[in-house]
């Protein structure tokens, strides 16, 4: 057994009574007070079935950071469950104590902890220098949240995020990575938890959990939760409320499958939205007070949306098994707001003090559902998977617009206007319906204990119909692409784990995008990328240091036209490169530090249809370094905990090419237990720091980050 810092006597004897190779992180990162944290490498394949009985008695011990921030294996990345150390691509997974401890709430609350990933737009990211929207739920398409509304992760137990492109095994998907929630089930053993939340800007949340068997033998389980929060944020005009509704029903049907049916109903309003940036200079510098907004009282963003979720896991027997998830939701998205079009200067000083307005009316209804199979074979030193998916929505899109309506001042706006005054012309409505689907399969084969090597191919199709209503025409497409991965792990030793892999990706263009009057058709996006990286366990597993190095390229990417922002334009080929660094370290037996370190170069480098100056350049909201730290210190002797954070995000551009500054900022918190009951603070942007976050164009702005804010949360199990 390798020895770690200080290991608690009592810890020694549980391993002594129990032979431990059982052992998860999961029962001891629930007790906050426990100095030391153990977990054994998960049994992943028939190679290590074999071996394992003569492993039994060899051990890996990790320290608290370990355990309370960093998972084993996951199935994201190959769709079998893999140690992480064996799947040769960057991996990075932000499990459920970590989300509670920095008090997320939503997604743009856990950019920080992964490197590469920063703020884009709304929900979007810049990840690995390259945005992305598109997120997964349990492995499969369906995000109800698409568009312009920001995920809650009120009903997620963790996320996970694969860097580089991951058509190989999920299809169509963005060279930089994907983000893929894991969804909370119905528990075997019973989980109760009432919480309320009070904070600065009017917040006021609360949620109930209930989870657990239905029957003696837990065979069949339930979980029942409700969310709902409210608040008034900073900006000029706004409120916020959601309301989430979870149900989960687990039936394990006999020893050998399991059904788990899943629905959510989503209620998500923004007043004073869809909210925009505030304009600058070239510099970077704010034209107008961070609270400024272009939308007026009555202005709105709502959604709402119904998810439907069936999986079915079944073994055939002790060496093949299978899978089938069918996920269905419906959506809509109904906006009216002003948006900003075009900077004037009234006064003659130079500086643009002034602020044109469109009036826009947009909804979107959608219907979507996938359904994704795998089937996976455990032959000798092979585990093959083969599997396919299919995806389709369908979507109707209305789009009002009164072209010039009243302005507003940058300095010194004056709100109020009478929108029904207005005069609304219909600027677009489309039918559209898109379609993917593919086929694929995988080998990973375990050469030696040390070796493992990963092949996989998968061939996609894609079918677009477009119906322009307001144009009266129609238009079809339809294609194929190719993806494959090839890629290796090789343990020199417990302490070095390197690996390499070489992937490409196919993206066919959106449906909506590909309509004449929006400039197309245009060619699918493809994508290339080699990477190598290093996974280093230090100090008897104390430290452990992730290490990623990338180059990728992809062609025919879609950005809005600088002069019609209702048509879009294709830069003919990008180039990101860069290196990623993700620790986690036991500094003392109760001091623990997360920090994800990136460095991305992201530049044009083949341009065309009529863009000039363009090569060369550095892509939009793409920064040169981010750097992400969590800290925490366990006060053992009071049952408490205190943690820091900070989030430095390096000079990036817009889209117009202008500068957004570089910015750090900080986070605090604090958690205490007694008896039932966790308490807990979260202070966010500490120093009440002024800063953008990314920008868009200039007319519009850059997209300002949150002002300090305070949550007080208390939760209690029973």
């Amino acid at each position: 057994m390798k020895a770690p810092t200080k290991l608690h006597p009592l810890c020694l004897a549980i391993v002594a009574g129990l032979g431990a190779p059982g052992l998860g992180t999961a029962a001891f990162a629930a007790d906050n007070a426990t100095s030391i944290e153990l977990a054994t490498q998960p049994v992943t394949s028939s190679a290590d079935a074999e071996t394992s009985s003569a492993d039994q008695d060899t051990m890996t011990v990790y320290g608290r950071a370990l355990s309370l921030y960093r998972a084993n294996e996951t199935s994201l990345a190959t769709k079998t469950p893999t140690a992480i150390d064996d799947t040769p691509q960057s991996i990075q997974v932000l499990p459920q104590q970590l989300i509670e401890d920095q008090g997320a709430r939503q997604i743009t609350d856990l950019y920080r902890s992964v490197s590469g990933v920063s703020q884009y737009s709304y929900s979007g990211v810049t990840f690995r220098g390259f945005r992305q929207d598109e997120i997964l739920y349990d492995g499969v398409r369906g995000d109800p949240f698409n568009g312009f509304a920001i995920p809650q992760l009120f009903n997620i137990e963790r996320v996970e995020v694969l860097k580089g492109p991951s058509s190989a095994v999920m299809g169509s998907g963005e060279p930089g990575g994907v983000m893929n929630y894991v969804t909370k089930k119905p528990a075997y053993t019973t989980q109760r938890r009432v919480s309320v939340t009070a904070g600065n800007q009017e917040f006021v949340s609360g949620g109930v959990e209930l989870s657990g068997p239905v029957n003696d033998d837990a065979s069949q389980r339930y979980r029942v939760a409700i969310y709902q929060d409210h608040e008034n944020p900073s900006r000029t005009n706004t409120d916020v409320r959601n309301r989430i509704i979870d149900l989960g029903y687990s039936w394990d049907m006999s020893e050998d499958s399991t059904v788990t049916a899943q629905f959510t109903d989503i209620i998500q309003h923004y007043g004073g939205a869809r909210l925009r940036g505030i304009p600058t200079d070239d510099a970077g510098n704010f034209l107008a007070d961070i609270d400024w907004n272009a939308n007026e009282a009555s202005d709105f963003q709502d959604l709402e949306a119904q998810v439907y979720q069936l999986r079915l896991d079944h073994s055939f027997n002790d060496w093949l098994s299978g899978d089938v998830t069918l996920r269905y939701y419906e959506n809509s998205e109904d906006q009216k707001y002003h948006e900003p079009n075009g900077l004037e200067d009234t006064d003659g000083d130079g500086v643009a003090d002034w602020s044109k307005r469109q009036f826009r009316d947009q909804v979107r209804d959608n219907k979507a559902g996938s359904v994704s199979a795998n089937l996976v074979a455990l032959l000798g030193d092979h585990t093959l998977l083969f599997g396919g998916d299919y995806y389709r929505i369908d979507e109707d899109y209305v789009y009002y617009r009164a072209k010039s309506v009243g302005g507003l001042s940058l300095t010194n706006p004056v709100y109020g206007a009478d929108t029904s005054a207005y005069t609304l012309s219909l600027s677009k409505q489309t039918d559209s319906r898109s379609e993917r689907y593919g086929a694929y399969a995988q080998d990973q084969w375990q050469i030696s204990e040390q070796w493992n090597v990963l092949a996989g191919l998968r061939i996609d199709g894609f079918k677009d119909e477009v119906n322009d209503i307001k144009n009266s025409t129609e238009d079809h497409y339809t294609g194929s692409g190719m993806s494959y991965r090839l890629g290796s792990t090789y343990k020199i030793n417990p302490q070095w784990h390197p690996y390499a892999v070489v992937a490409t990706g196919f993206v066919p263009q959106d449906a909506a995008d590909q309509a004449s009057s929006n400039g197309g058709p245009f060619d699918p996006e493809e994508s290339l990328m080699f990477e190598t990286g290093v996974r280093s366990y230090w100090f008897d597993n104390a430290l452990n240091v992730n290490l990623a190095l990338y180059h990728i390229t992809k062609e025919n990417i879609l950005q809005a036209d600088p002069d019609d922002d209702t048509r879009s334009v294709a830069f003919g080929k990008v180039r990101s490169q860069g290196v990623e660094v993700d620790m986690l370290a036991d500094v003392t037996d109760n001091w623990t530090a997360n920090l994800s370190y990136a460095y991305n170069d992201t530049r044009v480098k083949e341009a065309y249809d009529g863009i000039s100056g363009t090569v060369g350049t550095r892509f939009a909201n793409a920064p040169h370094h981010q750097l992400g730290l969590w800290t925490r210190y366990d006060l053992t002797a009071i049952d408490s905990s205190v943690g820091f954070g900070a989030d430095h995000v390096s000079e990036q551009y817009n889209q117009s090419g202008q500068i957004v500054k570089a910015y750090t900022v900080f986070d605090a918190s604090w958690q205490t237990r007694w008896q039932d009951w966790l308490f807990q603070l979260n202070v966010k942007n500490l120093f009440d720091k002024k800063y953008a976050v990314s920008g868009f164009i200039d007319r519009t702005g850059h997209f300002p980050g949150e002002q300090r804010r305070v949550y007080l949360t208390a939760s209690y199990d029973f």
